[in-house]
């Protein structure tokens, strides 16, 4: 096996706005297993300063990884730990490049080339089911933000996540009560994230104000490693709590379970890229589970070949049919994407029969 590294770097559409800063494009790295006559393809994309893998000799480090699975054909999970987007390219590229040996390979018929797009055996990625998706709408202005919140509306989303953080508070409240006036809980399910925008001495107060609206939950309303100050949200506030950004670093199982006890979030928010690959994905889940605590999983801003790696392994590791809307609506967010049989209907993201 062989194993060829081709980094790409991919444009937004339009500029995607975070309370970290403005994403106008991203760089990916693609890796490829090839034994010549089969292939598998899989994305390695952190994100800069976030993930707990940008590293400045990134690629050195991903080829010493490369250069390992070559010799040894197997992928070092262990050694693998703290580079959640290296394990999770080559997980993805790995799945790929051993589904010619699935006798659901002649059936899948999505094939590019000798690549299958086809990693877990699921009703969804048999294109017999779809997954429920949330409509994410950007920071920007209030006009822009208004105007975006409508587009998703306008397209049938039951589940909306608004970025916020960015513009004043109170902007973004009279956004979220222009929406409740006009659609109830029943009709469309609100999740707002916040990515660590509050300051922890105004942090109560300002979630006291947003439960008035009746919001599924917000993610991450204080910066992480804060452990001691998001458990007392987690415990005194009326808007249910979601931990992402927390969850980046923390590799060791020990150190999940202990997090988890700790703070004891109302859910946590799973991306392969940042959270552990696949493999600290189902570890994340598994712990959760044993708490009472619930999840999902997101894309990260990958292309179309980490969206559909995240998309198969959502649907094995919650079954089918999902009924929870997954963070998985980003396939459309580049001019450059790379073609996958992936396409939304409705507010559910399918693999097409026609690709």
């Amino acid at each position: 096996m062989k194993i060829t590294i081709a980094e790409r770097t991919l444009h937004f559409k339009q500029p995607a706005g975070t309370s970290r800063g403005v994403y106008t494009e991203r760089r990916i790295w693609l890796v490829t297993m090839t034994d010549g006559e089969h292939t598998g393809v899989g994305e390695c994309a952190p994100l800069p300063q976030l993930s707990c893998d940008d590293i400045p000799n990134y690629a050195d480090v991903l080829r010493r990884f490369c250069d390992v699975v070559e010799q040894t054909g197997e992928i070092p999970y262990d050694d693998l730990r703290d580079y959640p987007s290296m394990l999770f390219g080559l997980e993805t590229a790995w799945h790929s490049f051993s589904s010619h040996l699935s006798p659901l390979r002649s059936t899948f018929g999505r094939l590019h080339g000798k690549t299958s797009h086809l990693l877990f055996d699921t009703p969804f990625s048999r294109g017999e089911c779809g997954i429920p998706i949330n409509g994410l709408v950007w920071m920007g202005s209030y006009d822009e933000m208004q105007q975006r919140i409508e587009e998703k509306l306008d397209k049938g989303f039951r589940c909306v996540k608004l970025k916020i953080g960015a513009i004043d508070f109170d902007s973004e409240l009279a956004l979220i009560k222009q929406i409740r006036q006009r659609f109830s809980p029943h009709d469309v399910e609100l999740r707002v994230d916040a990515n660590g925008a509050f300051p922890f001495e105004e942090a109560l107060y300002k979630l006291e104000l947003l439960s008035q609206y009746s919001l599924h939950s917000i993610e991450q309303p204080i910066k992480a490693g804060q452990w001691s100050y998001m458990s007392e949200l987690c415990r005194e506030s009326p808007l249910r709590i979601a931990l992402d950004e927390e969850l980046i670093g923390v590799n060791d199982p020990g150190t999940k379970r202990q997090m988890l006890n700790i703070i004891r979030p109302a859910y946590i928010i799973l991306k392969p890229s940042l959270h552990g690959g696949m493999m600290g994905v189902r570890e994340w889940v598994d712990i959760a589970r044993d708490m009472g605590i619930g999840s999902w999983i997101t894309s990260a801003l990958e292309s179309n070949v980490g969206l559909n790696a995240i998309a198969q392994l959502c649907s094995s590791v919650y079954g089918n049919p999902i009924t929870m809307p997954q963070g998985l609506g980003t396939g459309q967010l580049f001019t450059d994407n790379i073609d996958m049989p992936l396409v939304i209907r409705g507010d559910q993201l399918w693999i097409s029969n026609h690709f």
